[in-house]
C-alpha cells in the first residue's frame, strides 16, 4: 500500500528535498504541498494524506497550530513534527497538538522513511534519549491542576498495565520493557494496547505525555 505524505514547509528547497526523497521509495508517494499551516490544514481537509510531515515554523497559523487542526478536520492522518533542538519546546507542544511524533530536521533520510512507515503503520516515533531530554526540560512547566482528573484516568489501568505506562514514559522501547519487566514482548504491546484505549490516547506519544503530566515519570 502505498503511504500518501502531505509536505508542510515554508523554505521551497526543503520541500522539494523531501519530495525526492520520498518519490524515489517504492510505497511511498508525496501528494501535496504547503508553505504555511493554513495550507497545510486545507490540503489536509482535502487530501486527506496518510501522514503529514509538518515544519514547526511557518508564516500565518504556525505547525502546531496546524497539527492541532489537522487530526480534527482528518484524524486518520497522522502529524510528524519536524524540529530542532533549539525548538523543543515547539515539539512537546506539538505532541500535545495531537502529532505521532517529531524528528530533527538533520535526521538521516533512512531515518525519515522509517518513521514516515512507522506512523502510517499507526505506531508514534519518540526517540528515547530525544524524548527524555525534552520532557526532563520541560516537565517543570507543565501545569499541575487537574490531578483528581488524572487519578481518575489512572484507576482504569491494572498495576501492571501502570507499569508498563511508566516504562513508556521513561522511553523505553517495547523490547527494553519486557527485558524490565520479565515480560514477552507480545504481552508489552497488549498491555500497552490496553493502556491506550482504556486511557483514550491515540498513541504511544500521547502515552508519554500523559505519563509525565500525570506525574508517573518525574525528570532525573
Amino acid at each position: 500500500m502505498t503511504i500518501r505524505i502531505l509536505i508542510a514547509d515554508d523554505e521551497a528547497l526543503l520541500r522539494m528535498a523531501f519530495s525526492t526523497i520520498l518519490e524515489a521509495q517504492p510505497d511511498m508517494a508525496p501528494v501535496g504541498e504547503a508553505a504555511d499551516g493554513m495550507e497545510a490544514v486545507r490540503l489536509a481537509r482535502e487530501l486527506r494524506p496518510d501522514v503529514v510531515l509538518m515544519d514547526v515554523r511557518m508564516p500565518g497559523s504556525d505547525g502546531i497550530e496546524a497539527t492541532r487542526r489537522v487530526v480534527r478536520v482528518s484524524p486518520r492522518s497522522r502529524v510528524l513534527i519536524l524540529t530542532t533542538f533549539d525548538l523543543d519546546e515547539y515539539a512537546f507542544a506539538g505532541l500535545k497538538a495531537g502529532a505521532s511524533g517529531f524528528l530533527l530536521k538533520n535526521t538521516r533520510p533512512e531515518e525519515l522513511l522509517t518513521a514516515i512507515r512507522s506512523v502510517a503503520a499507526g505506531d508514534a516515533v519518540v526517540s528515547p534519549r530525544i524524548t527524555r531530554r525534552l520532557l526532563e526540560n520541560f516537565c517543570p512547566h507543565i501545569p499541575d491542576g487537574g490531578s483528581a482528573d488524572r487519578d481518575a484516568w489512572l484507576r482504569r489501568l491494572t498495576a501492571r498495565e501502570r507499569e508498563v505506562l511508566v516504562q513508556v514514559g521513561r522511553g523505553l522501547s517495547n523490547s527494553e520493557i519486557a527485558a524490565a519487566l520479565y515480560l514477552a514482548e507480545a504481552t508489552v504491546k497488549s498491555h500497552l494496547g490496553r493502556v491506550l484505549r482504556k486511557l483514550e490516547l491515540r498513541d504511544r506519544t500521547q502515552a508519554v505525555v500523559f505519563a509525565y503530566e500525570s506525574r508517573l515519570v518525574h525528570p532525573a
